[in-house]
């Protein structure tokens, strides 16, 4: 249990950390046509995760939320990978939390007593964003370069894209909320055999065991992710998906279809009354691309749940 609420005590969410300047060292973040590229960018390392590099991404989806005019994500690593994992320069006390308590503390937060995880801080903001993310995965995605990728929408990979569960080889467990992501996605068997073995496979592999959507020559990657984006972008009310995107996720937990029925019947009262409902349907009949007026900072509908739920109330 979360044992206060973040927006007060947590460093991460209150911005106490935020990157100085504006301006990002080890993530790169760019807009265009109403599509928000965010970049993993430490090449020499293969874009292994720093502390530096949470907290600028946390940043970064603060800045896409806040932004009606970025109507999707795209998240993708500069250089041959996508993420190698955590950043193993501290050697072998590189996991070792305990060693420095209090700094993790401030500069991660607290979850039951412990110091959150640098994967989980970043898998859950990503959950919690409002667009649409596709991950365009040009290379090695391993540890938690492969648990961040859970919560994105759409995953794309390169033919030369690896991927790797790797934790339980480095006497870890897979962080970054993945015990509940991975077999959702997957299956328990396929997500057991990953973890259990640890070992590295290959984009196909992914592609047969339902980890990524699509694979596609590497010089096509970005192409394919931007074309993906552009359709939402230019086709879509942005109010639309980012309530179908909080619906989709938030009924995986549900037993059964009623609490879905129940939740889409309340947005579908909603929406079906306000400006974009109508923008819809007059643009079809007209024939003509809808101008949808509706803006997710301000009109996102209060009868939708915010997923991820905080447990506890908190």
């Amino acid at each position: 249990m979360i044992t206060s609420n973040p927006s007060e005590t947590d460093p991460v969410a209150t911005g106490m950390l935020e990157p100085s300047g504006g301006e990002y060292s080890d993530i790169g973040y760019a807009t265009a046509d109403g599509v928000a590229t965010v970049t993993l960018n430490r090449p020499a390392r293969l874009n292994a995760l720093t502390t530096t590099m949470v907290l600028e991404l946390v940043d970064a989806f603060d800045r896409i939320d806040a932004d009606d005019d970025v109507r999707a994500v795209i998240v993708t690593g500069a250089g041959r990978g996508f993420c190698a994992g955590a950043d193993l320069g501290g050697g072998a006390s590189t996991f070792a939390g305990q060693a420095d308590a209090e700094r993790w503390r401030e500069e991660r937060g607290e979850i039951d007593g412990v110091p959150r995880d640098r994967g989980g801080i970043v898998s859950l903001r990503i959950a919690a964003c409002r667009k649409p993310v596709i991950g365009a995965i040009n290379g090695a995605a391993v540890g938690v370069g492969v648990t961040m990728t859970l919560p994105m929408d759409i995953r794309i990979a390169a033919d030369t894209a690896r991927f790797g569960f790797v934790f339980a080889r480095r006497g870890i467990v897979p962080e970054g909320a993945s015990s509940w992501f991975l077999p959702r996605l997957v299956g328990i068997s396929q997500a057991m055999e990953w973890v259990a073995t640890g070992r590295l496979f290959d984009a196909a592999e992914a592609r047969e065991g339902r980890l990524v959507s699509r694979v596609v020559p590497a010089a096509e990657l970005l192409v394919t992710a931007r074309g993906i984006a552009r359709e939402i972008a230019d086709n879509t009310s942005g109010v639309s998906v980012a309530v179908a995107r909080q619906l989709m996720w938030g009924m995986l937990g549900e037993p059964n279809p009623w609490e879905a029925h129940r939740c889409d019947s309340r947005a579908m009262f909603e929406l079906g009354a306000a400006a974009d409902a109508a923008e819809g349907v007059s643009s079809f009949l007209e024939k003509r691309l809808a101008r949808f007026p509706l803006r997710v900072s301000k009109d996102y509908p209060s009868v939708v749940p915010a997923w991820p739920q905080r447990p506890g109330g908190c």
